[in-house]
């Protein structure tokens, strides 16, 4: 009886909605910047995008499909969108390092609503599962429930 409530427990807290970041700023293995924007897309409609960064009080277009807006010269060719499923999109920015400054916030724009967040040159964590496994705190406790759940039975 114990056991079942305990693994019931555990499937109910793996249910719950988990607040999440609309954004994610990490490094590939082979030195690109990844940002993923997983904003909703909006449904029956052609989506746009728009990727930049701001640098102290400059901010400058990455990559974008926005009609009249451009992406800055020095990104030209040196970035890629592709889009994410369920939702989102994630570009992928190669030649970057001596551009980025030790503060920068990264913005993205999809059909007209926006996230952004900061990020320290040092501390951009690597893209790789483990790294993410241990940037999101649900996922400790469901590992640690799922611990207890084995020793105890």
């Amino acid at each position: 009886m114990l056991k079942s409530l305990f693994v019931y427990g555990v499937l109910g807290v793996m249910l719950i909605p988990v607040k999440s970041h609309l954004m994610t700023v990490c490094m590939e293995e082979d030195e690109e910047l990844r940002v993923d924007c997983q904003i909703e897309n909006k449904p029956n409609k052609i989506n746009t995008y728009q990727f930049s960064w701001s640098i102290e009080a400059r901010q400058e277009i990455i990559n974008t499909n926005v009609s009249g807006q451009s992406a800055n010269e020095k990104f030209k060719g040196k970035s890629r969108v592709e889009e994410l499923e369920p939702v989102g999109y994630r570009m992928t920015l190669s030649d970057f390092r001596d551009k980025l400054s030790d503060n920068t916030t990264f913005l993205c724009k999809i059909s007209d609503q926006d996230a952004n967040i900061s990020v320290k040159k040092d501390n951009i964590l690597s893209c790789s599962a483990v790294s993410l496994l241990l940037k999101n705190s649900w996922s400790w406790m469901v590992c640690l429930l799922l611990f207890f759940y084995h020793t105890h039975s």
